[in-house]
């Protein structure tokens, strides 16, 4: 199906931009596009691999990640009941749903990728998705997020009343698109035109079945751990008192302010800062609730702990935490590598579409039929341009918010359906690429239901609870 809507996209936007006189900025976007791809995403992401490749090393050996797994294992076995409960990518996928749910979207990456090569070392048809697979894609696709940030602090920077009031209805959104995209991914596995040809997978893919990663020799090697022991168990302790008072830290910068003052610190934190000694950094007037400060501290000081965790929590295993976190940053370029070409090939089909005035186009052609399902005219940018394009949405979207003329339920929808909803085709992209699947048989299917399902209800849900 992908090869279809690709081409489809480089047609489409090719015969706009001939039609609209935009052959000149068609180019110039594609070339923009793709450099952007490679050394603004690509080569950033390698070094945030790294790191977070390196961390899941050191969850992985000392057994972390199985004591994991098994708190959720009866919901994991209904969803992938093709994945093993004890295989690695069980582990590897509620780490990457954790991180999204927590919104940390820099750790929910490498964790997915990791999961990814954990499921193909499961695929028996090389190049192409399995089950497993999709129904993880859609699950990624309509991640549920927490804390919306990115568009609460730009409802929170045009202005808007009470910013942090989409942080239910973003909730509700995406639990419906997810729930509709495991529902379809299910469903369409079953279907004819997606089920897989063994007899033609065979022959197509044997190239790929003998394709090996660097550094997966040593991943069969099984170290020998030994019991925490009691020193273990007073650092592990540690790590969760300092944990919990970060968190206390920063849901209360008031009491964290005068801790620093009683212990002589104001000078070294208005050096660090760059501050006026009189700026006290307590919040402004009509803060958030108790209980969203508090998950926005723990969402800021969870990246940090989560690497202290694993490995204080490896050495008191007996793992080399240096020499283990660094062969798991070894694959971080590997994958980065993997990805290009991939990234590449779609950033140019939506460039073609985003620079050719076709999504505008598409938005007159769409307005008859969007006033039947009362769907705002306005908001279909975001509803384009969200599954395409991260960057793109959420330019989308600060300019909505600029816009005076509109409602300001339009202004919340818009930002729910950012918030609710994920960037399906770099998704499926850098995934997918990173194993080298080729035939995605119905992931893409299953990411687009959610996320129609998600902005469909971002719409009436904040229609309702914020007045038409």
């Amino acid at each position: 199906m992908l090869n279809y809507i690709w081409l489809a996209l480089i047609l489409i936007g090719v015969a706009v931009a001939a039609l609209m006189g935009r052959m000149e900025a068609l180019v110039k976007g594609i070339l923009a596009q793709v450099e952007a791809g490679v050394m603004s995403i690509a080569l950033p992401l390698a070094g945030i691999l790294m790191l977070f490749l390196g961390i899941m090393r050191l969850a992985e050996k000392s057994g972390a990640v199985n004591l994991l797994s098994r708190l959720i294992r009866p919901v994991m076995r209904r969803l992938f009941p093709d994945v093993p409960p004890d295989h690695p990518a069980m582990g590897a996928m509620i780490m990457n749903m954790a991180a999204n749910f927590l919104g940390l979207g820099n750790a929910a990456t490498p964790l997915g990728l990791k999961a990814m090569r954990h499921l193909d070392d499961l695929n028996p048809h090389k190049g192409t998705a399995s089950n497993a697979m999709c129904t993880f894609l859609a699950i990624n696709t309509s991640a549920i997020t927490l804390i919306p940030a990115t568009a609460i602090g730009l409802l929170a920077a045009r202005g808007v009343a009470n910013p942090y009031a989409i942080v239910g209805t973003t909730l509700v959104s995406a639990l419906c698109a997810q729930i509709v995209g495991i529902a379809t991914s299910k469903i369409f596995q079953r279907l004819p035109m997606f089920r897989i040809d063994p007899a033609r997978e065979a022959s197509e893919n044997r190239e790929e079945e003998s394709a090996a990663v660097d550094g997966d020799d040593d991943e069969t090697k099984a170290p020998k751990l030994r019991s925490i022991g009691t020193r273990g168990w007073v650092l592990l302790t540690a790590v969760g008192v300092l944990f919990l008072g970060t968190i206390l830290l920063e849901t209360f910068p008031a009491r964290r302010a005068a801790l620093q003052h009683a212990l002589g610190l104001d000078e070294a934190v208005r050096q660090l800062d760059a501050a006026p000694a009189s700026t006290a950094r307590v919040a402004p007037p009509g803060e958030p609730a108790l209980w969203v400060r508090g998950l926005g501290a723990f969402s800021v000081a969870a990246i940090p702990f989560m690497l202290l965790f694993f490995a204080v929590f490896a050495f008191a295993r007996g793992l080399k935490v240096y020499e283990e976190f660094v062969e798991g940053a070894r694959e971080g370029f590997q994958v980065v590598i993997r990805i290009m070409p991939f990234l590449v090939a779609m950033l140019t089909a939506l460039a073609a579409m985003r620079y050719s005035g076709a999504l505008p186009l598409a938005q007159r052609l769409l307005t008859p039929v969007l006033d039947l399902i009362r769907f705002p005219a306005e908001l279909l940018p975001m509803a384009l341009m969200r599954p395409l394009s991260g960057s793109g949405s959420q330019g989308v979207l600060a300019d909505l918010l600029t816009n005076d003329t509109l409602a300001v339920w339009k202004k919340y929808a818009a930002a729910t359906m950012y918030g609710s909803t994920e960037t399906t085709f770099y998704v499926l992209a850098v995934y997918f690429g990173s194993v080298a699947i080729r035939r995605t048989r119905h992931a893409l299917a299953a990411g687009l239901c959610a996320d129609a399902t998600g902005l469909l209800v971002a719409v009436a849900i904040c229609r309702a609870f914020f007045g038409a």
